[in-house]
């Protein structure tokens, strides 16, 4: 298969032809999918390294997390989507390393993430809400990013359209849709190889962009508890998620079943996100949060019940933060 396509977009007039493999080394191709994925995990760490710096969280606790939540979001992503694949990866063992030609699922890289920062977060002592919050923000800048690498693999596309004003069709997605046709047919679809389709990669990136912007405002303007924008990001994108994904043609599916994987899991995240969210904003505005989860501000100093459940947060003026921290330094001198 030719590593370049045509790519049309009728409702904007355009036409042009689309490599997946950007150059050669030593005889290697180089796909814009593997580039564009890594750009964008290099603005998420950039992001979030910037983020640490002003939360004073370890830059070497942070880089413990990062390595560790690569590691293990990578493996995940790529296990969750051939296990949900496996009637054909059963047959092709050999493929199943072969990230570069696509086939990872975001969810599996969530979870894979989660489970690294948990082991990060032990060793170089970092706070895991704190993470988790500066983490969303990474995981929108990727995600609306990397998402692009699927338009240069030309996968990732919806069901035919012939409004959608980004709507595009190349001979890759004639190709696909005429070679899954019947199995679509089996999920109740039909599609037309000879048809435009919807673009749900650019819903996608441009949604998580737009959500990257509006947490980002909310974390430094509005932040009321740790924790808080993780449960946002489950809002927002799981929401985004539950619509885009009725529309893609290559969803995974739970067994012979017509659900979808993804919008299942998206429902059952938007749901305790939104609880999760509700309940702690009223403990936040009765005044009863747990201590662990009330954010580290200058100028403001936490009461906590023994229990650790219940806390108060005071006030102080300037003068009398800088105090405390000259005696803590002193005290610890002393020690």
């Amino acid at each position: 298969m030719s590593d370049v396509t045509h790519v049309y977009f009728d409702g904007l007039g355009l036409d042009f032809d689309l490599p997946s493999v950007a150059f050669s080394v030593f005889g290697y191709d180089i796909h814009w999918y593997g580039i564009i994925i890594a750009f964008g995990f290099a603005l998420a760490v950039l992001y979030g390294g910037r983020g640490a710096y002003k939360w004073k969280m370890s830059l070497d606790g942070m880089t413990d997390v990062l390595i560790w939540g690569t590691i293990f979001g990578i493996v995940f992503a790529r296990l969750y989507y051939v296990a949900f694949e496996w009637d054909y990866y059963s047959q092709h063992i050999n493929e199943i390393p072969a990230i570069w030609n696509g086939g990872i699922a975001i969810y599996g890289g969530i979870i894979g993430a989660l489970i690294g920062a948990v082991i990060g977060c032990k060793i170089g002592k970092i706070n895991f809400l704190n993470l988790l919050d500066l983490g969303s923000l990474g995981l929108l800048i990727g995600q609306g990013i990397g998402r692009w690498g699927n338009f240069f693999n030309q996968e990732a596309f919806g069901t035919n359209t012939d409004t959608a004003l980004f709507r595009m069709w190349s001979p890759k997605i004639r190709d696909t849709l005429a070679a899954s046709a019947d199995a679509l047919a089996q999920k109740g679809m039909e599609v037309d190889p000879n048809s435009a389709v919807h673009p749900t990669f650019l819903y996608e990136s441009v949604w998580c962009l737009l959500s990257f912007v509006i947490l980002h405002i909310v974390v430094t303007r509005f932040r009321k508890f740790k924790g808080e924008i993780f449960m946002l990001y489950g809002i927002l994108y799981g929401a985004e998620r539950m619509v885009v994904e009725g529309m893609r043609t290559d969803s995974l599916y739970i067994g012979s079943t017509t659900i979808r994987v993804s919008q299942l899991l998206s429902a059952i995240i938007v749901v305790v996100a939104l609880a999760a969210f509700t309940y702690f904003m009223i403990r936040y505005k009765k005044g009863t949060l747990p201590a662990k989860m009330i954010p580290d501000k200058p100028n403001q100093v936490v009461f906590a019940d023994t229990d650790g459940y219940s806390s108060i947060t005071v006030g102080i003026d300037d003068e009398e933060y800088a105090q405390m921290l000259d005696n803590k330094e002193k005290n610890n001198a002393d020690n």
